[in-house]
């Protein structure tokens, strides 16, 4: 994977989604077919081999990356929403992040006891999405959880921890570090 092509291709928005917040636009990085298939490609590399049969994507960038990678890996792909988007019944897990408070859902038949999932998402920061996620998940008891983003911001405060036996992977450490 070319690191530098892929920071190259992302785009910082200051003060978004509020003052004080340095925001990663990966879209950027969507939009270039080069930079793309390096995403995807260098995801799949690292869980060819981990019998991965879900990849559940957090919303909304987690989507578009989580279900090429499902795709890739001949795994099904699960949405993970904010409320009130799934039609049917729904498991949630709510978190706190850096600038407020959200809740994230699952529908109830998402994830099997046999199930090895990969949670996906574009942005490791403070992880509270990232530990709401795998608490969401766990409660499905699957035989494993794995867990990876695109980009780390190391230097962003962490206000929630992953269990230590969720394996977190990451193709992008950004900050001062």
């Amino acid at each position: 994977m070319n690191k530098e092509n892929l920071v190259e291709h992302l785009r910082t928005v200051p003060d978004y989604p509020v003052k004080g917040i340095l925001f990663f636009d990966v879209t950027t990085i969507f939009k270039d077919p080069g930079c793309f298939e390096d995403v995807v490609g260098s995801i799949c590399e690292i869980y060819k081999d981990k019998g991965i049969t879900k990849v559940a994507g957090i919303e909304s960038r987690g989507f578009i990356t989580g279900a090429a990678v499902a795709s890739r890996l001949g795994a099904g792909f699960i949405p993970i929403r904010k409320p009130g988007k799934l039609p049917a019944e729904t498991v949630s897990e709510s978190y706190t992040k850096e600038y407020g408070t959200d809740t994230i859902e699952m529908h109830k038949d998402a994830i099997g006891p046999d199930d090895v999932v990969l949670i996906h998402d574009d942005i490791l920061a403070t992880r509270g999405t990232a530990a709401a996620a795998v608490r969401l998940v766990e409660q499905f008891k699957p035989a494993r959880i794995y867990a990876n983003f695109i980009i780390d911001i190391i230097d962003c405060p962490r206000t929630d921890t992953i269990p230590e036996d969720v394996e977190v992977t990451t193709l992008l450490q950004l900050g001062e570090k």
